[in-house]
């Protein structure tokens, strides 16, 4: 009933953080609580040029203590009483090999919850930037929804929600002839590989019919994403109901206000006029 929406506040956030609640066992009431502390959690484990991280570590640290003992909690009031979701399962696991310690749980929960919505919202919302600054594709994908689980590939390779990531080596390791010795930081440029012009045809182009499309956008090996066809589903059952209205849609601004993130990458706000 409006003429103008934000994407990211009005859909793109909404969905996924109430799809992870509802798969943890989180009252809709609460759902706020979780924002602010998903925000100071992902700003402290970003990767940026300021040398003295103190404040932001320890804002984030007591974040991740808060969430964790919400999670906690709620799990503990559902011990003896499971409610049919994620929390449940975890607190009342009847084989003692398998059941998380306290410090186990928290730290568990905390990664599913985060990591099953802030990257999905990032998601959703490149997607409608790319299709809404690429008409003849937004207008093929309308003609065309079958297109739309490639469509979804071809958005986590173009424009992925995670950028690059830090890891450590558990040994001395070779790549390209160079030696990364154990212990030593390395940041993974993901989606400078997923343009890589030796591995894609046209790297730079958005080809939502593109083959052969192994990006990088959920990781690769021992480290991809376990959540991988949960925002799969999510993406394309958001751009799928988004597609019907984005006819004679057009951005506000462009580009829009980006989130401050190095690692992370999605407008903040996506003002769109329908």
């Amino acid at each position: 009933d409006r003429e103008q929406i934000d994407v990211v506040d009005d859909f793109a956030y909404p969905l996924p953080i109430t799809v992870i609640c509802r798969l943890m066992g989180v009252p809709r009431e609460d759902e706020a609580l979780f924002q602010g502390w998903t925000d100071v959690i992902v700003a402290s484990a970003d990767i940026g040029p300021e040398e003295d991280t103190t404040e932001r570590d320890k804002a984030g640290l007591q974040a991740r203590q808060e969430m964790g003992r919400y999670l906690v909690d709620l799990a503990e009031q559902r011990r003896g009483r499971p409610t049919g979701d994620m929390l449940s399962d975890f607190i009342n696991e009847p084989d003692p090999a398998l059941r998380l310690t306290v410090e186990e749980l928290a730290e568990t929960t905390i990664l599913l919850f985060i990591a099953g919505h802030e990257t999905t919202v990032n998601l959703i919302t490149n997607g409608v930037l790319t299709l809404l600054r690429r008409p003849e594709e937004l207008d093929r994908l309308r003609r065309e929804p079958g297109l739309l689980p490639r469509a979804v590939e071809e958005l986590l390779r173009y424009e992925p929600p995670v950028h690059m990531r830090e890891r450590i080596p558990l040994a001395d390791i070779d790549v390209a002839g160079t030696t990364i010795p154990e212990g030593t930081s390395v940041i993974l440029a993901l989606a400078s590989g997923s343009r890589d012009p030796k591995r894609f045809h046209e790297p730079d182009r958005f080809d939502p019919t593109r083959p052969d499309n192994e990006h990088f956008g959920f990781g690769s090996g021992i480290h991809l994403c376990y959540g991988a066809p949960l925002a799969r589903i999510e993406a394309e059952t958001a751009l799928g109901a988004l597609l019907p209205h984005l006819g004679t849609a057009r951005l506000v601004q462009d580009p829009p206000p980006y989130r401050q993130n190095a690692m992370l990458r999605g407008p903040r706000h996506l003002p769109i006029h329908l």
